[in-house]
């Protein structure tokens, strides 16, 4: 039984029901095993946690905002 496992930031439901309906369709089709076959796992991330370039996602996400407005 193939596992697929993304590790994101929060998610709301509506992206987390995407991505568990286009990951599965996507491996299922590229590795010719049925859809049911797949377990897909997803790991929400706090901002806080992440870090990318030396600074935390949660300030790199209101540096960003801050900027778009």
């Amino acid at each position: 039984m193939p596992i697929i496992t993304i590790e994101a930031g929060k998610m709301n439901k509506d992206q987390k029901d995407a991505l568990i309906r286009d990951l599965t369709q996507t491996a299922s089709a590229i590795l010719k095993i049925p859809e049911q076959s797949f377990i897909v796992v997803l790991k929400e991330n706090d901002p806080d946690n992440i870090g990318s370039g030396g600074k935390m996602l949660s300030k790199i996400i209101a540096e960003r905002n801050r900027s778009n407005t």
